[in-house]
């Protein structure tokens, strides 16, 4: 359960109520230093534990009540070292936080402002507090665990403390690489394309409304239907050759036609606020033709042939022909696996286009190329590498050394951020309301002036 109450606490550390459940209880329960603990802080988190998990009691109050108080004490200590979040920062974070909200909502302004009974602008400035607090707590949080690492003794220690019959059981795993070829554009179709963006760019200068050619023409099917708007970004959100010439506009300015990998686009500058732009883009793509495809597809089946024939390491395969825009290129072409950072997969994990191909194969072989089609509808080709398959198996040191450094590391942070905690509270200013004096998890904050 407390695992599930800090999952909780993480999920609420920046969140806003709605109109509807919204509630003011203004009633200071805790102190730290100089940081004031409300009734609300715990009673909504409670709230929303108790709406995912309702068998939850009482004593999940103290379970927030401990990490509230322990976020408060970093927060406090960030405060006395002049721990300094910029402004830039939190304006990057808070753009990127609405404009996730306003994707939730199909980019519905109305539904954002009904949900929250406040504007955008207000629901900003709500944010922006909270906000600043928790890059605060992240930054001291970072500073308490910097010297924390953990030799290949301590592992071996670590994994030998955990009793037999409480070692965790690991499914089949695997491990896979990549070389992904995409088909190249033709310089026909190319043209085609370049030339049909420059008329609709003279039709907006001659007065054609921008919205309106960007929801009828623009092959972008995220930004097309709401007129081409790209909403709050900051630098690094985009492709270089688009960054460049948005960074590069006026207000309301037109810019010429660009090319990236995408296509052709044409961008306005709508607004800008310090670091941040907002920008709405026609974009044209040239048409991939069949040929384009089976040039693609003969291109990577004769890497795969040189590979296969020891001519080449995989390796340099990868680097010299496999796209450098994916993330497996600079990893020399191993997938990660998004839900634990390493590149081990469950089976049950992988795309089942991967999980069928890599089926019957045997370690070390690489898949004929196969078709596959991302989210965005772009086409390309790939070929699979299985680099190691696991049977399901108790943990051992043998099979699952990276997993179990990576836990005894998180062990090491836990101890020290503990042992700080408790530390600090010796010289720390803590009172808590009575009515969390049948908290056994609050015994230490007691120790407190």
């Amino acid at each position: 359960m407390r695992q599930f109450i800090v999952f909780i606490f993480i999920i609420c550390s920046l969140s806003i109520t709605s109109a509807q459940d919204r509630q003011v209880i203004d009633k200071v329960v805790g102190v730290v230093g100089q940081e004031l603990v409300l009734l609300s802080d715990i009673e909504d988190q409670f709230s929303l534990a108790k709406k995912r998990q309702p068998e939850l009691g009482n004593e999940a109050r103290c379970i927030i009540m401990d990490q509230v108080l322990a976020q408060n004490l970093m927060l406090n200590q960030a405060r006395l070292d002049s721990i300094v979040v910029t402004d830039n920062e939190i304006e990057s974070q808070l753009d990127a936080r609405i404009k996730q909200i306003l994707q939730y909502m199909n980019n519905d302004e109305k539904q954002f402002e009904e949900y929250y009974g406040a504007t955008i602008a207000q629901v900003r400035s709500q944010f922006r507090t909270d906000l600043e607090n928790k890059l605060l707590i992240e930054r001291m949080q970072q500073a308490i665990i910097a010297d924390a690492t953990v030799t290949p003794s301590e592992v071996k220690t670590f994994f030998n403390q955990i009793p037999k019959d409480s070692l965790p059981f690991f499914n089949s795993e695997v491990e896979v690489a990549e070389i992904v070829i995409y088909p190249s554009q033709n310089m026909v179709e190319k043209t085609k394309a370049r030339e049909k963006l420059e008329s609709i760019r003279q039709q907006i200068v001659d007065g054609a409304q921008f919205a309106e050619l960007a929801k009828k023409y623009s092959d972008d099917p995220g930004s097309g239907a709401q007129g081409g708007d790209l909403g709050w970004a900051t630098r690094g959100s985009y492709v270089g050759e688009f960054e460049a010439a948005a960074y590069n506009l006026e207000t309301n300015e037109l810019s010429e036609v660009i090319e990236t990998q995408f296509g052709y686009h044409l961008l306005e500058l709508l607004e800008r606020r310090g670091n941040s732009i907002h920008v709405r883009h026609i974009l044209i793509t040239p048409e991939i033709t069949s040929t384009d495809e089976t040039l693609a597809r003969n291109l990577l089946d004769s890497v795969r042939h040189l590979v296969i024939t020891d001519s080449i390491p995989f390796v340099y395969a990868v680097n010299r022909f496999s796209n450098d825009e994916i993330p497996s290129y600079t990893n020399g072409g191993n997938l990660v696996n998004p839900k634990t950072g390493n590149t081990f997969f469950e089976v049950g994990d992988l795309d089942p286009d991967i999980y069928f191909t890599i089926d019957t194969m045997e370690i070390n072989d690489l898949s004929a190329p196969f078709e596959f089609i991302e989210q965005t509808g772009r086409k390309g080709y790939r070929s699979i590498l299985l680099r190691s398959r696991t049977k399901p198996h108790k943990a051992s040191l043998a099979l699952d050394y990276s997993k179990i450094k990576a836990a005894a590391l998180e062990s090491k942070k836990n101890k020290f951020m503990s042992e700080w905690v408790e530390e600090r509270i010796k010289n720390t200013y803590i009172e808590l309301d009575t009515q969390y004096s049948g908290c056994q998890d609050l015994a230490k904050w007691k120790e407190g002036f």
